[in-house]
């Protein structure tokens, strides 16, 4: 451990903080993080944490999910200028318009989304919890935003309901194609191909399984298996690989690495500790209209 990690942690013992990092974060974030997960089990430990401060080492809709369920809390975003591609492809007035065209249809928001347009949602998901989420609803058709990658998958598993997809997607998933998967496949003979619900259709009708980072890790470690190709963030490679001893991941396609996950360093993390910054703050309005998305969300499951 190093002397910046050995630094972190004594400081946030010293202000009583929880640190909070997302699978896609580097190991060194990671090593001192008190929880590392996908973004619905961080937005679970937020909700349940006694802790006064919370550091969410991620993106910018992850630690505005952390403060909308603990508004009492102070939550520090280490890297101000990490955002979500995919949570700026869609603004509320996209939302406004997509259910004055389907006013039946009850608004499904995968939590990648800012706090805004979650405002306009009925409730979110994750990707670990969207075809639970779906499947729950009363209603028979459903307005999904802003995956239509994800979005595809979960109407593939509750083909029941009627579904109804923007136009947005993960930059660095979308961009993966089937012609890789052929490809590892040759590398890597007997070896799983395991990938993200955010890739498309042809990469996913391809694979061997597909679940969200956590249902990708614990396959993994419970595969009699020891080889595996893995279709999402680099991080979650470097993860399996350090965690789950005896096993070996390969990275499905250099594309999937996230920058804005990367803009966060184990020197940003020391700094927001150090500085209390940069502390996220949300108007009041929408947190309340908001927080009742993400609420139902974790009532689901």
């Amino acid at each position: 451990m190093t002397d910046i990690q050995k630094e972190i942690i004594r400081l946030k013992e010293e202000k009583n903080a929880l640190v909070l990092a997302h699978f896609y974060q580097t190991i060194d974030i990671q090593e001192v993080a008190d929880f590392v997960g996908d973004s619905f089990e961080l937005a679970k430990i937020a909700q349940r944490t006694e802790k006064p401060i919370i550091v969410l080492c991620g993106v910018r809709f992850m630690a505005e999910s952390a403060k909308i369920l603990n508004p009492d809390k102070i939550v520090l975003l280490p890297a101000s200028d990490a955002g979500c591609l995919m949570a700026d492809m869609i603004t509320p007035e996209d939302v406004i318009k997509m259910k004055e065209e389907h006013p039946k249809a009850a608004v499904m928001c995968y939590v990648n989304s800012t706090a805004e347009t979650k405002t306009y949602c009925d409730i979110c998901c994750t990707s670990s919890s969207a075809v639970k989420i779906a499947k729950s609803l009363e209603e028979d058709e459903i307005i999904f935003v802003p995956d239509r990658n994800l979005g595809a998958y979960v109407a593939e598993q509750v083909p029941e309901k009627k579904f109804y997809f923007y136009r947005g997607f993960c930059p660095i998933h979308n961009v993966v194609r089937a012609e890789e998967v052929e490809k590892a496949r040759k590398l890597h003979p007997g070896a799983p191909v395991i990938v993200h619900p955010e890739c498309n259709k042809e990469v996913r009708d391809t694979a061997d399984f597909i679940g969200s980072t956590s249902a990708i890790i614990k396959y993994v470690e419970e595969s009699v298996k020891k080889e595996f190709i893995i279709g999402t963030e680099i991080g979650v490679v470097e993860r399996i690989n350090k965690i789950v001893e005896g096993k070996t991941a390969y990275l499905l396609s250099h594309h999937l690495s996230c920058v804005n996950m990367k803009k966060t360093k184990i020197t940003d993390v020391l700094n927001a500790l150090q500085n209390m910054e940069e502390v996220i703050e949300l108007d009041e309005d929408v947190m309340n209209k908001a927080r009742v998305t993400l609420e139902r969300m974790v009532s689901v499951n």
